[in-house]
């Protein structure tokens, strides 16, 4: 520690250079921390200066970091997440309450997790669950969060990664649409078919899948939240494209149907991540199981439902 407190101008100069790194961009850190962006760049300047070498590559759009900045960056984040870590489970001691973040699609949180908080908390009383939801792709570092929804391929040398299923799409709708656009005695439904799309979605999906009809698409909707997009198709609204790790509560209980007897396996792979370096806590290794048993659960009665699909979420 000796060394630490020579080596550093301030503490405070810490704090700083994780906001300026995280954020890459010496302004964004000066919102978070609620000063000028000068006073940022100011003590950044001032920590080069007294470490003997450049942290950042200071650029017009913004800052990245120097092999150097990676370097302290990287032991900050360890740092900060002990620390994180202390804290939290002294106040879990204080109050006899633990809690677990997670880092997951607002799709994922308002159609598979909110329906099942009753059974969640039947099962973990003394858990409460915190979300950084992320309302495009996933993506994203999990830093900040104990556990994080993501489709990679594996574990790798600062994460941890717990399989959940393969990458899975098919195309969803209302049952009353489905009814409505059913071909019956030979001819085809006169109300137009609707999409109702993502935008930015991972994969296009737009023709991936052929109409029930077989005529084209005459309507769509985009919408950049996929929350929304499987709302608007629980309304019968038109045809979604179903992320099965997000919709399986829904086609479960058949408040939404296949729209066609399609599967899309892209060849991603869902995790539940965590960084190696965070202190693991056994509750956090529970709810993770809890999610993924739910989960796989919700999948296998789906398929029992739908056989002619042949969903398989093994490995």
């Amino acid at each position: 520690m000796t060394f630490l407190r020579r080596s550093l101008p301030s503490m405070n100069g810490l704090f700083t250079f994780e906001a300026a790194a995280r954020s890459g961009s010496f302004s964004r850190a000066a919102e978070e921390l609620n000063v000028t962006p000068a006073a940022v760049s100011r003590m950044m300047s001032r920590l080069e200066e007294h470490l003997g070498t450049a942290l950042f590559l200071r650029q017009p759009g913004g800052v990245t970091l120097t092999e150097a900045g990676s370097l302290l960056f990287d032991a900050i984040g360890r740092g900060f997440a002990g620390i994180e870590s202390a804290l939290r489970e002294i106040e879990d001691r204080r109050t006899g309450i633990e809690t677990v973040s997670l880092s997951v699609s607002t799709g994922f949180t308002t159609h598979w997790m909110m329906p099942r908080m009753a059974e969640f908390k039947k099962e973990f009383p003394a858990v409460d669950l915190r979300f950084q939801l992320v309302m495009g792709a996933l993506s994203g570092s999990v830093n900040d969060v104990d556990l994080g929804m993501r489709f990679v391929d594996g574990p790798d040398g600062r994460h941890e990664a717990a399989f959940v299923m393969p990458e899975i799409l098919l195309p969803i709708c209302s049952p009353d649409y489905m009814k409505s656009h059913v071909i019956s005695g030979g001819n085809v439904s006169r109300v137009p078919d609707t999409t109702i799309n993502l935008s930015d979605a991972q994969p296009d999906w737009s023709k991936l899948f052929t109409p029930a009809n077989g005529r084209e698409t005459h309507n769509s909707m985009i919408f950049s939240d996929y929350a929304i997009v499987v709302q608007a198709a629980l309304l019968g609204q038109g045809v979604a494209l179903g992320w099965l790790n997000v919709v399986a509560h829904w086609l479960r209980n058949r408040t939404l149907v296949p729209a066609r007897e399609q599967l899309m396996v892209t060849g991603r792979r869902c995790h539940l991540v965590r960084l190696r370096d965070k202190p693991f806590r056994p509750i956090v290794g529970q709810v993770r199981d809890w999610l993924i048993a739910e989960l796989t659960e919700d999948v296998r009665a789906v398929g029992e439902l739908y056989p002619s699909l042949n969903i398989d979420i093994r490995r």
